[in-house]
């Protein structure tokens, strides 16, 4: 079985936006409600522009699918983008501060920003959220969920209990436009972002997942390449606009002496049947991960977004032609992507959890995936007999 994974291809006003999905067993439903329901909040979130109101965004699963159901083969998902005018579009040539456009315009040889920013853009998120909406098609087969949230935007900080279940954080963050669990901080984040738009200027903050329901022993401490946390920030500092990703305490860890870092391990008969199956900790500072694998803990892993680098007020700059000093160009954008940015790092985190279960319990078909895990939870209870 090949490994899952996933490539996307696609520019912001070309045609459509692809996810090729490899290595998903057979046998998995896939719910389009899922998918275009991840698709549907990535579009949402107050500080949104007006691409979002152009756009409807919904995948067509075009191959590797049966009635509804994973076959084995390689998915394919299309994404339309009705906003289509990549051969029209104006050439760039003051590229703007904090975007791909100079490093891209000298790296390819052109004067013309254009070419980079329709593949930089964070259009592209898109497709990522619609395989990470096929993770979690994987995922609840085994009741693993995932859930994304908005922890501050700008000077705005979220309180949120290292305790809440998954569902109080899903109904509380898909009550409000800033996607966050904190009723008391909405009001503080829009205005945050209003102030920015005001200002002319753009807005960012922090994101925060956490993963329920996952197993000790996901990833592995034996390579670099297998450690799960480095995946993971990997995954979310892939995300465009993300500088800074954290799991558990993250740097705080680093003001603290080992004594209140390091969570101490309990033995819970009753617990058995959770998925810590009866290790536990009165606190989850390490963020569910320790030696780069998942320890039974709820995963928790943060990341920083800058504010968007397009600003209508335009920064300092230079045209590539001319080499003259001039404004930067304005290219329709965001005041703040924050709440969109969390429902795209949910789902990165998704995929990457996908790939590490499948990893541990891969097979074929989802029977042999499921017929893999239930043995190993039953060899685990067996070591506390």
């Amino acid at each position: 079985m090949a490994e899952l994974s996933y490539i996307t291809a696609g520019e912001s006003h070309g045609q459509a936006l692809i996810t090729l999905i490899d290595g998903l067993p057979a046998g998995v439903r896939l719910d389009s409600e899922i998918i275009d329901g991840e698709l549907k909040r990535r579009q949402g979130g107050f500080g949104r522009g007006g691409r979002m109101k152009i756009e409807t965004d919904t995948a067509t699963i075009l191959t590797g699918v049966r009635n509804g159901v994973s076959i084995g083969a390689p998915l394919t998902l299309h994404i339309h983008n009705r906003d289509f005018r990549i051969n029209e579009a104006p050439e760039i040539n003051r590229p703007r501060p904090g975007h791909a456009d100079l490093a891209g315009s000298l790296k390819w040889l052109t004067t013309d920003c254009r070419e980079t920013l329709e593949r930089a853009s964070a259009r592209e998120t898109a497709a990522r959220a619609a395989a990470g909406g096929v993770a979690k098609c994987l995922l609840r087969e085994f009741d693993v969920q995932c859930v994304g949230f908005v922890l501050s935007i700008g000077t705005a900080s979220a309180t949120v209990a290292d305790d809440a279940d998954a569902d109080t954080l899903l109904s509380t963050r898909d009550s409000n436009a800033v996607y966050t669990p904190d009723a008391a901080a909405v009001d503080a984040m829009i205005e945050q972002v209003k102030a920015a738009g005001r200002d002319r200027d753009t807005a960012g903050g922090v994101v925060e997942v956490r993963v329920f329901g996952l197993p000790p022993g996901l990833g592995s401490c034996f390579s670099a390449r297998g450690r799960l946390d480095g995946r993971l920030m990997g995954a979310i500092g892939s995300i465009q606009a993300f500088k800074g990703v954290e799991v558990g305490l993250g740097f705080e860890a680093t003001r603290r002496p080992g004594s209140l870092v390091h969570d101490a391990i309990y033995y819970d008969p009753a617990k058995r049947g959770e998925p810590s199956f009866g290790f536990v900790r009165k606190t989850n500072n390490a963020g569910g991960l320790e030696g780069g694998m998942t320890n039974g803990c709820t995963l928790v892993v943060r990341g920083a977004m800058k504010p968007i680098s397009t600003l209508m007020r335009g920064m300092d700059s230079v045209n590539l032609k001319t080499l003259q000093p001039e404004r930067s160009d304005y290219e329709r954008s965001d005041v703040c992507a924050v709440p969109a940015a969390s429902v795209v790092a949910e789902n990165v985190v998704a995929f990457e959890i996908a790939r590490a279960w499948l990893e541990k319990f891969g097979g074929d078909t989802l029977k042999e995936v499921r017929a893999a895990y239930e043995h190993y939870c039953e060899g685990i209870r067996r070591l506390a007999e």
